[in-house]
């Protein structure tokens, strides 16, 4: 399979979305900030057990001051993600290493709590599944590899491709982004570096500069928290721009387990301000759905009426109760 490399347009893309004349993107591995000395963690082999762990505490500190920065274009992700799942399109993570296995991750984790389709939000790791467990990492230095990878997913302009990669420069994950986007799909990055290739191969460059590791080079420490910290928002943004979430309520819960069917419970007294008895009623009555057991109570309908309701909204459970249809 042919190399494919990033519009010629995107050497002037800069890395907060914006165009203009900017650097040509680090190559040199030891040119960028996550591979840097760090002069917080001089001598850390001479430290006691208590001076680690503030040393790190130290600096773990900082992700959330660069995650801030990184707030606009994460926020213009959260609206492209929620567009493109309710247009049908999918979510697709491709990451390497410890940023393939935070892909991984939230990927895996948004079924149990949104009660969304595996489908919709998938992940691609260089290794496939049995790199989650077992490192292969040789293979995120392979850009056919990458590209085949995303082909068999046939990304199109309905779907939302996010490349992660720490250093931002993995040439698996870049090549994988450019391909998506060659083929309309829209795309975006999570890196920790600024003025890199991944940056320049997306639409949206999500960029957490949280400097040099107290371990240099080893960005399952602050850049891999980073990564995981913007996955959170991106998915649980996106899940409640569509509604899944009512206030500050996690309402789409699948109830398949005896927590989650506490969850469910408690979620509907809370919002509802019901006794338990009523709660579980109600759930019963809904099909052990807890969107339509809400629908039910807070509109006043019954079952018939609340599954119209949410049919009609795609979901979104406020705008079921209001029952009026509002624009993302």
């Amino acid at each position: 399979m042919a190399t494919m490399t990033p519009p010629q347009a995107d050497a002037q893309r800069s890395t907060n979305g914006h165009t203009g004349p900017v650097q040509q993107p680090l190559t040199n591995l030891h040119d960028l900030l996550t591979e840097s000395g760090n002069e917080a963690s001089l001598g850390f082999d001479t430290k006691s057990a208590l001076e680690i762990a503030r040393i790190i505490n130290h600096e773990d500190a900082k992700v959330a001051t660069a995650v801030k920065k990184a707030l606009p274009e994460i926020a213009q992700v959260i609206d492209a993600v929620a567009r493109s799942l309710r247009d049908g399109g999918r979510l697709i993570y491709i990451g390497a290493g410890s940023s393939g296995r935070i892909a991984a991750l939230d990927s895996c984790e948004c079924p149990p709590y949104f009660s969304n389709s595996p489908q919709q939000i998938q992940y691609i790791m260089a290794g496939g599944p049995k790199a989650l467990a077992s490192p292969v990492e040789v293979n995120e230095d392979s850009e056919e590899l990458g590209q085949r990878d995303i082909a068999r997913r046939r990304p199109t302009r309905k779907d939302v491709v996010i490349g992660l990669s720490a250093s931002g420069r993995t040439p698996y994950v870049v090549s994988a982004v450019a391909y998506a986007r060659a083929r309309g799909a829209k795309t975006a990055c999570i890196t920790c570096n600024p003025n890199t290739a991944l940056s320049a191969a997306s639409d949206i460059a999500i960029v957490a500069e949280v400097g040099p590791e107290v371990i240099s080079g080893s960005t399952r420490m602050k850049a891999a928290t980073a990564q995981k910290t913007i996955t959170n928002m991106i998915t649980t943004g996106a899940m409640t721009r569509l509604g899944y979430v009512y206030g500050n309520l996690m309402v789409n819960v699948h109830m398949q387990n005896s927590k989650l069917i506490e969850r469910g419970i408690g979620i509907l007294m809370r919002a509802c301000d019901v006794d338990r008895e009523t709660a579980v009623r109600t759930i019963k009555s809904a099909g052990r759905s807890v969107p339509v057991a809400l629908v039910m109570l807070k509109a006043n309908v019954d079952k018939p009426e609340a599954v119209r309701r949410l049919a009609k909204s795609d979901g979104n459970v406020r705008r079921a109760i209001e029952d009026t249809t509002l624009e993302l």
